[in-house]
């Protein structure tokens, strides 16, 4: 079915309204939809380089959006269904002192689920349930989805198809690589 799913939403990219689809796509990836805008991206810059910049900006517009859209779903929803689970369970306590220590982390999750392969969607529900500021969430979610898309653009626009392998299956684990090392300098230079 997921396969189905994606080959449906690649063949998206071929369309007329393809930037609309990548704009639709990168919207409710943001909160439910499992396919990430990528998927369209690389084949309709590959297609049009000239237009590279254009497509990662409405990529990163409509993620960003439709991030707010998955921090409402957190917002919303936690007191009607999530907090009467935790209830029942004895679990609230918890929950409060884990929304502390989010909320003083919050924006570097933001951050680093917005660029590596963690699903972003996951962190824009769980910044609505904790109440994460939302300056703060908007301000994490613009730079690091900016950041994702803008540098697959950029790559692509320079080096064409021969990068997408590399984008495809190896950008993911670069960023991911990228933000352990930076949190890890963070916490060396913190405790030295």
């Amino acid at each position: 079915m997921l396969r189905a799913l994606y080959t449906r939403t690649l063949s998206l990219a071929q369309s007329k309204h393809a930037l609309w689809a990548l704009a639709l796509v990168a919207f409710i990836e943001s909160s439910v939809f499992p396919i990430p805008p990528d998927v369209l991206m690389i084949p309709m810059i590959i297609a049009a380089p000239r237009r590279a910049f254009l497509i990662a900006a409405v990529a990163t517009v409509s993620s960003v959006l439709g991030g707010l859209l998955g921090y409402y779903i957190g917002y919303g929803m936690f007191e009607s269904i999530g907090r009467p689970v935790l209830e029942f369970y004895g679990k609230d306590a918890y929950f409060d002192d884990f929304r502390a220590r989010y909320n003083e982390y919050g924006a570097w999750a933001v951050l680093i689920a917005g660029v590596t392969p963690f699903p972003y969607k996951v962190i824009t529900i769980l910044s609505g349930a904790t109440n994460l500021s939302l300056p703060v969430f908007m301000l994490a979610s613009v730079v690091a989805r900016g950041l994702r898309f803008f540098i697959v653009a950029a790559l692509l626009w320079k080096f064409g198809a021969p990068i997408r392998d590399f984008i495809e299956r190896r950008l993911g684990l670069m960023f991911t690589v990228f933000c352990v090392l930076l949190i890890g300098g963070f916490i060396v230079v913190r405790f030295l």
